[in-house]
This record gives structure tokens, C-alpha cells and sequence, in this order.
């Protein structure tokens, strides 16, 4: 499974969501890899940090790695160059296009999704950093996403403390601990989070794949 997380604009999460997908499907038993494409190498500096139990690599290893892993997870730059992104999404079962619910970001990522969907690229958005005392502004954003006709994950990414203690230690939110060194409170709530959409992708790309399958099945034979 080749997953790509890219966007437009920086500061959507997306080094967080190829770390925190990459350590949930390796708490799985999963052989998972992750590819740091982006020019600022962020998640090769999230994995020096610390001691995440899966191997991350840059871009230029990336046909070394794949070859052992059965999840490949390619943290992508944030760009608005569309060569670039063609060829970032190119080969992937899904792009994971991460957004807050400001309304340039979503902007962005109605242009990302419509450059994806003319290319017949499977892809899906999550909404990130969401205060969930503030709520009201991240259902606004779906709502919004969905009239456009993009699919938007189930659940929102909180906008949590423990995510950047996590990062400063280079762990997932899971292993969080707070400024007395106990476990953060609420760690389990970023985590649970990205486990809710690791599941929702595993059955959204075989969604897709067993669509295609009956889309070709349904072509007429050549004489």
C-alpha cells in the first residue's frame, strides 16, 4: 500500500499524520516505511529525535525501501508546483491532502483535489489542529469540502500540547509525556484519533480497488 500526505501549504500536519499512520500500523504488526520528500527533511529530524520503531528514509532510497515494506507513506512537500504534485501522487493507492479549517487552506485544497481527481488519483481530506472548544468552524469546513464533491475522513485531528511534546522527543503522541515526565493526559485522544482514520483508509482504498475492479470487468471484450 503506497500512501502520499501533501498539501498546498505548510503547517497542516503532514509530518505528524506520515508518523503517527506509519507508528499505528506498525503497533499492528505492519512492515511500514516512511519517505521524507520534503526539501526541510521533517520527518527524518521528527525520527533522529527519538526512537520511533520504524525506519524512515529520504527520497532518493525510496525504491530501496519500499521493497521490504508492505506500507510505504511518502510525507510530502508542501507545494503549489503542479509537476510536483503530479508526480508525488503518481503510483499512490491514496493521497491524504491534510488541512486546517481556515478558509485558505480549504481553498487549497479544493485546487489540490481537483488537480488529484483529473489525474484519477485516489484521495481523501483530513481536518487537522481542530480546538474542540471551537468546533463549529471545523463542521463548517466538511460541510463545505463535501459540496465540492471531495471525501473528507470521519473525525477531526485535535489540536493538542501532546502532539508537540511528542515531536520534541521524536515519538508518537502516545508516548507523550507531560513537563513532570508522566504521561500526558490526553495523549490517547490524538492517537485514538489517528487510529479512527487508519482504519477509515484501509477501507476506503479497498473501496476504491474493488470499484476498479468492476469498472474493468464492465469493459467490452476487443474483437
Amino acid at each position: 500500500m503506497f500512501i502520499t500526505v501533501c498539501g498546498q501549504k505548510g503547517g497542516v500536519a503532514k509530518t505528524c499524520t506520515s508518523i503517527h499512520l506509519a507508528s499505528i500500523w506498525h503497533s499492528q504488526g505492519k512492515k511500514v516505511c516512511v519517505i521524507d520528500a520534503d526539501k526541510n527533511r521533517s520527518a527524518l529530524a521528527y525520527g533522529i529525535r527519538g526512537n520511533l520503531e520504524f525506519p524512515i528514509f529520504p527520497v532518493s532510497s525510496a525504491a530501496k525501501a519500499s521493497r521490504d515494506s508492505d506500507i510505504v507513506i511518502t510525507d510530502g512537500q508542501a507545494s503549489s508546483d503542479e509537476e510536483e504534485l503530479k508526480h508525488l501522487a503518481y503510483g499512490s493507492d491514496l493521497v491524504i491532502i491534510p488541512t486546517t479549517a481556515k478558509a485558505r487552506s480549504v481553498e487549497l485544497t479544493v485546487e489540490l483535489a481537483n488537480l488529484l481527481s483529473s489525474l484519477k488519483v485516489n484521495h481523501a481530506v483530513l481536518i487537522v489542529k481542530v480546538d474542540f472548544r471551537q468546533q463549529k468552524a471545523a463542521f463548517q469546513a466538511k460541510d463545505a469540502l463535501e459540496k465540492f464533491g471531495l471525501h473528507v475522513f470521519d473525525g477531526f485531528i485535535p489540536l493538542l500540547s501532546a502532539f508537540d511534546k511528542a515531536e520534541a522527543s521524536g515519538n508518537s503522541v502516545f508516548e507523550a509525556k507531560d513537563d513532570l515526565g508522566r504521561s500526558d493526559p490526553r495523549r490517547m485522544t490524538g492517537w485514538s484519533a489517528y487510529c479512527s482514520i487508519a482504519s477509515q483508509i484501509s477501507c476506503l482504498i479497498s473501496k476504491h480497488s474493488s470499484n476498479n475492479n468492476k469498472s474493468n470487468q464492465a469493459l467490452p471484450m476487443s474483437a
